[in-house]
């Protein structure tokens, strides 16, 4: 919209409330106390207006409508992408809008309707229902392989080149089993991506050992692509796969189709 349209309706806003909701100076706009009242109660109307859509389209029979949806590159890419085919046909009037990025986006503020996650710790404003789980392992390519040689032992990673995440930077502590004995190696990457994907792209090239989803890194060791590294050590500590969403949006038809269908779609 054009900045000159929000600022009259802004305006009337304010006319009509009797009140100043923004606060104006050089270094741009802030809410005001008046101003975070009416968003709060703004944002309740619209989960009315979710409900009211959801009360028409439960009585239509039939789930419609957009879906956001919000996933690493990972998951989309090997996950949700290959399910959609089947989402479309058991629910065609559906449509789905990926954002794809390792980035924790805020459901509300960046208008997400669904989050696929994997973190461990979840705010409790949020509905998380868990769809899947998901491992990590390490792995590298045979160039790499013949050129220098793999590890035998964790700590020999030291002597490694390793590719780790810049973003998630919990996925660089490495969980491994050492005689029977939980020990973890803290990943010091000489090559960082800020994407999973690129991460593995990375891994393939050559650069350097790294840790990849088991859904990614096994295809590719299935395909002569990857070879893995210190499988008798890794922990793969496999994670819960979240589906998360705010507020009562989990009822509504077109949410929980999407809920349903990948519940079953990741458990397969």
């Amino acid at each position: 919209m054009p900045v000159s349209q929000v600022s009259r309706t802004l305006s009337r806003l304010e006319k009509a409330c009797g009140a100043r909701l923004m606060q104006r100076s050089t270094h741009g706009l802030s809410l005001t106390d008046e101003g975070r009242t009416f968003l709060e109660y703004s944002r309740r109307a619209l989960v009315t207006l979710e409900e009211l859509e959801g009360e028409f389209a439960a009585r239509s029979g039939e789930p419609t409508g957009v879906v956001r949806v919000a996933a690493s590159t990972v998951v989309a890419q090997y996950q949700l992408v290959p399910s959609l085919a089947g989402l479309a046909q058991r629910h065609p009037r559906l449509q789905v809008e990926l954002e794809v990025g390792d980035r924790l986006l805020d459901l509300v503020r960046d208008g997400i309707d669904i989050a696929i996650r994997t973190s461990p710790n979840l705010p409790d404003s949020v509905v998380a229902r868990q769809i899947g789980t998901l491992g990590r392992a390490l792995y590298a390519a045979p160039a790499y392989a013949r050129s220098r040689g793999l590890p035998h032992q964790p700590e020999d990673l030291h002597a490694h080149a390793l590719v780790t995440n810049s973003a998630a930077t919990l996925l660089n502590e490495w969980p491994f089993r050492v005689d029977g004995e939980p020990w973890t190696f803290a990943a010091q990457g000489q090559w960082r991506a800020n994407d999973t994907n690129m991460a593995a792209t990375m891994v393939l090239q050559g650069l350097g050992i790294g840790r990849l989803a088991t859904l990614v890194g096994d295809t590719l060791v299935q395909q002569g692509l990857l070879v893995p590294v210190l499988a008798d050590f890794v922990d793969p500590r496999p994670v819960p796969v979240h589906a998360v969403t705010t507020g009562a949006r989990h009822r509504l038809p077109k949410i929980k189709a999407c809920l349903d269908y990948w519940t079953e779609w990741f458990g397969r």
